[in-house]
């Protein structure tokens, strides 16, 4: 097969993974940087421009794009969908999961276990909407923030006041969620594959740090999940439409609780600390899924 993995940095593990494990397999893949290419919108013959020629029409393609460049990466995306092309997560599935408030109300309309979550803008209504969560201790994040950037922990209801003020007064959107204090400043990641999750780790904050982000100093082992977590997990991706995805969750007293469904998890903690290949379950999924013209949407929503 004739793939094409869209990513920014051809040297990041996880892309140089997906490159090697489709190269083992025996298929050809290139390494498009999406920033970089031109979209001909012409009617009935849609193309991209890379590099001074016209892209083939693939058999399927890999998207990592990165949250920074949403918005011009699902365009090239929607572009090789319009072609004919495979992608492993459609673009419309992309920005769903990129669009945190969205992505929330999709996963409540699904039944889908959560915190307790407020929406608020640019609000001087901080009490109110700590009567909302049920009091403190809340955590308070940015919408458009990322990777554990922009979220901050109110321990207390005048320091969570005051951060939703100084929030308010940034002209800025913010999510205000419960805090789940029995996961212990621990979070489960589920890698999901083609409905089917192929790995699990828990990932454990640094002393005194209540985000597990491994960047931010956290560390992961491998866990065994139970039926309730693999229910949630596999519920999470069907709602968000997400073939290949890291859906974050922890433990609540009253079961699992979503965080965030990721549609580009990084490979690396996961891989090193389940020993799982999901590189190889990624490319292992496109053999059996990749078909010409198969996209659900066709470039449309």
């Amino acid at each position: 097969m004739k793939l094409a993995l869209m990513c920014r940095n051809a040297e990041l593990y996880s892309h140089k993974r997906i490159v090697e494990a489709a190269e083992a397999r025996g298929h050809e893949i290139e390494v498009v940087d999406h920033l970089r290419c031109y979209i001909n919108i012409t009617s009935h013959r849609p193309s991209v421009r890379y590099q001074g020629r016209d892209l083939p029409k693939y058999d399927a393609v890999i998207p990592r794009i990165g949250a920074s460049v949403t918005f011009y990466g699902t365009a090239v995306l929607r572009q090789f969908e319009m072609m004919g092309v495979y992608p492993v997560n459609e673009s419309v599935a992309i920005s769903r999961s990129r669009d945190k408030l969205r992505s929330l109300q999709l996963l409540a309309r699904k039944g889908v276990g959560l915190p307790v979550t407020v929406f608020a803008h640019r609000t001087s209504q901080a009490p109110e909407i700590l009567e909302m969560i049920g009091g403190a201790p809340v955590v308070i994040k940015l919408l458009e923030g990322t990777q554990g950037i922009g979220v901050v922990l109110g321990e207390t209801a005048r320091s969570a006041e005051s951060i939703i003020q100084a929030f308010g007064g940034v002209n800025t959107n913010i999510l205000v969620q419960e805090f789940i204090k029995e996961a212990g400043g621990e979070d489960i990641r589920c890698l999901v594959v083609g409905g089917k999750v192929v790995a699990s780790m828990r990932r454990k904050g640094k002393e005194g740090e209540f985000r597990s982000n491994l960047h931010r100093g956290g560390v992961a082992e491998k866990i065994a999940i139970t039926p309730a977590e693999r229910s949630t997990a596999l519920s999470a991706a069907k709602a968000m439409g997400l073939n290949v995805c890291g859906v974050d969750m922890l433990r609540s007293n009253h079961g699992p609780v979503v965080m965030e469904v990721n549609s580009s998890p990084g490979l690396e903690g996961v891989e090193k600390a389940t020993g799982v290949d999901v590189a190889g379950k990624i490319i292992e999924f496109i053999e059996k899924n990749a078909r010409p013209d198969k996209t659900k949407t066709r470039g449309k929503g």
